[in-house]
């Protein structure tokens, strides 16, 4: 699955679609929600009838079921198609009825949506095909029978031109999500490779990042500007980070907690602690002076505002919770905010200072400092007595007055008589004083509640802050550390390129190599060699810088420049998808076809071998075709992977075709009676094609059966006899060389006056096969002379 492994960090998105046909194009309305973030979303769109645009959505979001219409049978191929795209995904596709799909959605919108304007004044309104998925959508997750919905859910409308596009072959072709493969290894996908974050909302973002690439150029080269100031400024990085960073609760779901009424004192104090301890992130953030501009607008300047909007949140629990509590874990209203309240304290404290003289009393009788001997409350046995396990050998003896409860790792648990009954006191006062207080909680929490929009914001800011340091991180961190790219308008220059997931894995040297392409020179490049060569890997290592320049992270290069792709595409692989009813072949066309009507000039599309699922001439044929649509047509960036070498005449007939092959050695290591050679790859990037196939070589490294290796070496040959012989001299393809253009002319006059003259033979099509063969030998009769005086006329008949 496309979103396999990933639930830690994306976002269950429930999504509905419904689409109307015209002549050659859909017409798609989609509305999309969040119930735990309390987000509606809608867009509408024209797509192609491969549903292209909508995958990219559906990667854009990170979609996880996707409701859709049922359909009448004459758009049952476009339902399938649809169907098919999202099961592509790693979409659950859920086939709701008709009705579900309302144009009045106004009034259920009104009692859900968080506006200050009248919902009827909402310009998503006028969205009319997203507007009936949206009522599908909020009928579906039932969202009108919880009232804490009503007015907190935010609509806004998604572009889908902010972000790159990508189709889920390129997600799993550049490893972005983690998979069900990748094992324990978090840095065989991009995601876990750049994971640095310190908190969740961070680790959310990311995720969301590398799904969204971003076209504007302004907005990459912030974030660029950003990561590069934390990446040269290592103190500042590694404060902020550890510091500060670690310790931010995720503000979003503590926000949601206060919204639904599911807060607690310990959410309320938790936000505090947050609060106070803001000024040192400020002015941690403050002391960064090279990049203050950038640093004020994207954090210094709201979280101060924040810090300023909290300040009543502050005083709140100040002056209403027992902060001195906290610190043992238990969250109170102060005392003496209520009568009642302040009596149950007192016999609390009574209580408390009869259980720390019990503890007196044991550091004395076993002649153990305090720091030696533990008060601590346990979960299970309340307040308790805890020494080491070498300490716990003091106990014996003593079993009259101490009681063992639990011997662990940590050490011996132990209680006395008198410490076991005023712990169970403290706890019934305790538990006393909860009820006493619940309903005054629930106003504390219910004020607090209203500072939700402010913590959302700090939400924002903190994941913002927190991915961009993990970009640093990962940059800095690297075997080689990663460099800034340069966007240009056009070509990709890239020097001692590496892939960042390859390159970090245990044993592995990498191969780093030089990437150019051009628009008049090497805008579509082949790629031919070896298997096991590195074609695959280079290829796609192209598409993951591209997509990790976009994202505004450093690269794995020495330099680059690279343009701004509008998508990337990818059709990789062989992988048969039989259990889903399609074939390698059928994949490899429905992939490619998608391709043909999504690429544009700025995209950069990566084929991994394409046509093997077929006949040879079959799949040379589409190739060919395919490659040349795209470099005639489409004119993108494409990186082409092949074993038919034949393609590479292209370059020959095309300027900006540009041919490269990955570089091995053949070394003999036997003697001249065996011809035992050995096959060294490389791993560098040539120009050129391949000059020879290296299968069977591979199949030796593979330890096939010496006799299979020989009949294989002897049918090569065999091949290539056949391929270079001669054509025989009775074919039609005769040699005219031996005849002069003078009597070659002649003849063809002559043939053609035969031929004229049989088609207007009067009532030549009634009649039957005995007559026409009399008129074909009438008139051979007739030209006799004439073809007996002709020797090309002679050749041409013979060869009939």
């Amino acid at each position: 699955l496309l979103f396999a492994n990933s639930d830690m960090v994306t976002v269950p998105l429930v999504m509905a679609v419904t689409f109307t046909q015209s002549v050659d194009q859909m017409h798609v309305g989609v509305a999309f929600a969040d119930p735990a973030q309390r987000t509606f979303g809608v867009c509408e769109f024209i797509d192609n009838d491969v549903f292209s645009n909508l995958e990219a959505l559906v990667i854009q979001l990170g979609v996880r079921e996707c409701l859709v219409k049922q359909e009448p049978a004459n758009k049952q191929l476009q339902q399938k198609t649809l169907t098919d795209m999202l099961d592509r995904c790693g979409v659950v596709a859920t086939e709701c009825a008709r009705s579900l799909f309302s144009a009045d959605v106004e009034q259920d919108l009104g009692r859900l949506a968080k506006t200050t304007v009248p919902v009827l004044s909402l310009p998503e309104l006028d969205l009319k095909a997203a507007m009936a998925s949206l009522s599908a959508i909020i009928q579906y997750l039932n969202l009108l029978a919880d009232e804490s919905n009503f007015g907190a859910f935010a609509l806004s409308t998604h572009s889908l031109s902010q972000f790159m596009k990508l189709d889920a072959s390129a997600v799993q072709a550049l490893n972005l999500l983690p998979s069900l493969h990748d094992g324990a290894s978090k840095t065989m996908s991009l995601l876990g490779l750049l994971n640095h974050c310190k908190t969740s909302q961070g680790k959310r973002l990311l995720a969301q990042w590398l799904k969204q690439p971003l076209l504007n150029v302004d907005d990459i080269e912030e974030r660029l500007s950003l990561v590069e100031f934390f990446f040269n400024d290592t103190e500042s990085r590694d404060i902020i980070r550890t510091a500060h960073l670690r310790s931010m609760p995720d503000f979003k779901r503590l926000s949601n907690r206060f919204q639904r009424g599911f807060a607690t004192l310990q959410d309320t104090v938790r936000v505090y602690q947050v609060i106070i301890a803001l000024p040192a992130l400020c002015d941690a953030l403050a002391a960064c002076t090279d990049s203050q501009a950038l640093i004020n607008k994207h954090y210094l300047q709201e979280l101060l505002k924040i810090t300023e909007d909290l300040g009543e949140f502050r005083s709140l629990v100040e002056t209403t919770v027992d902060l001195s509590m906290a610190d043992s874990h238990e969250f109170m209203l102060r005392a003496d905010f209520d009568d009642g309240l302040q009596e149950t304290m007192a016999k609390m404290d009574a209580e408390m200072r009869n259980i720390t003289a019990e503890h007196e009393r044991a550091c004395e009788d076993l002649d153990l400092e305090s720091k030696r001997l533990k008060l601590e409350k346990h979960s299970t046995f309340g307040h308790c007595l805890r020494v080491s396990r070498t300490d716990g050998a003091r106990l014996r003896g003593k079993n009259t007055r101490y009681f063992e409860l639990s011997t662990l790792k940590t050490g011996v648990f132990f209680t006395t008589p008198a410490l076991r009954e005023s712990s169970r006191s403290y706890r019934t006062l305790s538990d006393s004083y909860t009820r006493e207080q619940s309903s005054l909680v629930k106003e504390v929490i219910k004020v607090a509640a209203s500072y939700s929009p402010v913590l959302e914001r700090l939400n924002t800011v903190v994941a913002h802050l927190d991915v961009i340091l993990s970009f640093a991180e990962a940059s800095a961190m690297a075997p080689v550390p990663y460099t800034r790219p340069v966007l240009t308008s056009g070509d990709v220059h890239l020097v001692a390129a590496r892939h960042p997931c390859l390159e970090v894995q245990e044993g592995v040297n990498f191969i780093a190599n030089d990437v150019e392409m051009t628009r008049d020179g090497s805008n579509f490049v082949i790629i031919t060699g070896p298997n096991m060569g590195g074609k695959s890997t280079y290829i796609r290592q192209i598409g993951v810088i591209a997509l990790m320049a976009q994202v505004g992270c450093f690269v794995p290069c020495d330099s680059a420049q690279l343009p701004i792709f509008d998508c990337i595409l990818a059709r990789v692989g062989a992988g048969d998808a039989q259990l889903k009813g399609v074939s390698t072949f059928m994949a490899e066309m429905l992939e490619t076809a998608s391709i043909l009507k999504t690429a544009t000039d700025k995209s950069l599309v990566i084929i991994d071998e394409l046509g093997r699922g077929t006949s040879t001439y079959d799949g040379f044929g589409l190739a060919w075709a395919i490659s040349e649509h795209i470099v005639k047509e489409i004119k993108c960036k494409c990186l082409f992977a092949t074993h038919f070498h034949e393609l590479t005449e292209l370059e020959s007939i095309y300027p900006s075709v540009d041919n490269r092959h990955v570089m091995a050695r053949i070394t003999s290591t036997g003697t001249a009676a065996t011809g035992q050679r050995d096959l060294t790859l490389l791993y560098k990037i040539g120009s050129g094609v391949c000059d020879q196939s290296f299968g069977i070589h591979v199949a030796e490294l593979a330890n096939f059966p010496e006799s299979i290796v020989r009949l294989a070496k002897r049918k090569v040959e065999e091949l290539e006899d056949f391929g270079s012989a001669k054509p025989q001299e009775t074919k039609m393809d005769v040699d005219n060389a031996e005849f002069s253009k003078e009597i070659m002319a002649n003849g063809s006059k002559l043939i053609e006056r035969f031929l004229s003259e049989f088609t207007n033979t009067p009532e030549l099509a009634e009649m039957d096969a005995g007559r026409v063969s009399k008129r074909v030998k009438e008139l051979k009769d007739k030209y006799e002379t004439d073809i007996a005086s002709n020797a090309w006329v002679q050749h041409v008949i013979a060869t009939l």
